[in-house]
């Protein structure tokens, strides 16, 4: 494999050896080594649906509550078509990499990620060391909300026309007072998102967090476009004196004087530090 900072890569390596815990943090980079589509930019978004290009919509204005009231069907086929291709997406071999790393730290890990399209929970970490910080497409919440409650949209099986990006069966309804029903994840210009995992979350990485003496925290695949992840890693790295390691192929700079940048792309990063990593 060719590396191409052999040095940063080595040191992240000691990071990770004589870590007691890892604090994964994830960004939307993390799941394009899955295949799944890089919503960066007009143009890989309307390659993924070129109807809604067609329709010159951009990523924000369907990834909208809005949407929903302009035009459910139209809405619910971009979000149905997602939902059955995440459901559909083997995670990479990174995640498989990270759970045996944490596996022999003594504390384990927690993920921190604002992606919904729940890989870390198909690649087997366990749910209640996962914090879904934008929420998650494979819960629903009425649109309205009549309720401060989500329900698993496990019961959902989309009828999607691909090529129109639209929603073609009964729309999902709400189960409390069968208005629209939509995915309970945070949109642009959402106030109506409702965040009923935020205080369990909260909890369970506290209690991380204060288990921990020598954490890492390693960042995958996280921009600065959406920087929810970014600023959370390094306010963690700082607060518990901890190694922030940033793997991203074009923003691997940090300004944290305890940080080591990698300039490599996910599934790359992780594959390489395991081949030094003795475990």
């Amino acid at each position: 494999m060719l590396v191409k900072n052999p040095s940063s890569l080595q040191a992240a390596a000691m990071v990770l050896q004589a870590a007691d815990g890892l604090l994964i943090t994830a960004g939307a980079g993390m799941g394009v080594d899955s295949g799944l589509p890089d919503f960066r930019g007009s143009s890989g978004f309307w390659k993924t649906y070129p109807a809604l290009g067609d329709s010159g919509l951009q990523f924000q204005d369907i990834a909208n509550p809005q949407a929903f009231a302009r035009d459910p069907h139209q809405a619910w086929g971009f979000y149905g078509h997602r939902l059955q291709l995440y459901r559909n997406t083997q995670p990479h071999a990174g995640f498989e990499i990270l759970k045996r790393w944490a596996s022999h730290t003594t504390h384990g890990c927690y993920v921190f990620t604002s992606n919904v399209d729940g890989q870390f929970q198909s690649a087997g970490f366990a749910p209640q060391k996962i914090y879904e910080c934008h929420g998650s497409i494979h819960q629903l919440q009425c649109c309205t909300p009549c309720q401060l409650t989500t329900w698993p949209a496990d019961d959902l099986s989309p009828t999607i026309d691909t090529a129109a990006c639209r929603w073609l069966s009964d729309l999902p309804r709400c189960l409390h007072c069968q208005q629209l029903a939509r995915p309970n994840i945070l949109m642009f210009d959402d106030w109506n998102w409702v965040d009923t995992a935020r205080a369990a979350n909260d909890a369970a990485l506290e209690v991380f967090l204060g288990s921990c003496r020598q954490m890492a925290v390693i960042e995958i695949g996280a921009g600065s476009e959406v920087s929810t992840v970014r600023h959370f890693s390094e306010r963690m790295a700082q607060t518990y004196q901890a190694t922030l390691i940033r793997i991203n192929p074009r923003e691997h700079h940090c300004d944290l004087s305890d940080s080591i940048g990698i300039a490599m792309g996910a599934q790359a990063a992780l594959l390489a530090l395991d081949e030094l990593l003795p475990i």
